[in-house]
């Protein structure tokens, strides 16, 4: 099976953005790229939008669905009747009716096994954890399984999800707590006001 993630994206219109690059530094707590897309579509999007240093890692398509060990070369051994799956538009489908998943599915959200598997590979408690997605779908799995749910892209709140944003950029006002602790640290360290000077000890 051939998995066809992305086509000829226009990535030009991609622009760098300096608030959202700053507002993900800012955050001090790890923060984990989730994505359906496969590796070089991630890396070239971070990349146009200047976030490729925002985040301790990416769990692309190939985390979740590698390339049998055994026979790297597999995947040059191509039938031509091979079928070709949109992968996008195949998990939306599937949930949206009787379809049949094939015998060796491919693993993507919204499907729990794929958010059971992220937490594995990055050792995360979903109970202390937010996840942001601009799928309903998506979000209302991760919330099934234990995550804090941020729709992105709308200010509706719906049912599945804790907290809904318009924009990405509006992370600050929506949730301070992301923060708050951070600021209370800095708060509590206090400057003493004594001077430290060398001596010498005989012992």
């Amino acid at each position: 099976m051939i998995v066809f993630v992305h086509g000829r994206l226009p990535y030009a219109m991609l622009k760098p953005d300096p608030v959202l690059r700053n507002l993900l530094l800012s955050i001090p707590i790890r923060k984990i790229i989730f994505t359906n897309a496969d590796k070089n579509h991630a890396a070239r999007v971070l990349n146009r939008l200047g976030l490729e240093d925002c985040f301790e890692g990416i769990i692309c398509f190939e985390t979740l669905n590698p390339i049998n060990k055994e026979n790297p070369s597999a995947a040059d051994d191509i039938k031509p009747d091979t079928a070709i799956v949109d992968i996008n538009g195949y998990c939306s489908a599937v949930l949206d009716s009787e379809l049949k998943l094939p015998s060796t599915p491919v693993v993507c959200k919204p499907f729990e096994n794929a958010f059971e598997q992220v937490f594995k590979i990055a050792k995360i408690n979903p109970q202390k954890t937010l996840f942001f997605d601009d799928s309903i779908r998506n979000l209302q799995t991760g919330k099934k399984m234990g995550l804090h749910a941020v729709w992105v892209g709308t200010s509706h709140w719906t049912d599945g999800v804790d907290y809904a944003l318009e924009s990405i950029h509006n992370i600050r006002e929506a949730l301070p707590e992301l923060w708050e602790a951070a600021d209370e640290k800095t708060k509590n360290i206090r400057y003493s006001g004594k001077i430290s000077i060398e001596t010498t000890v005989r012992a």
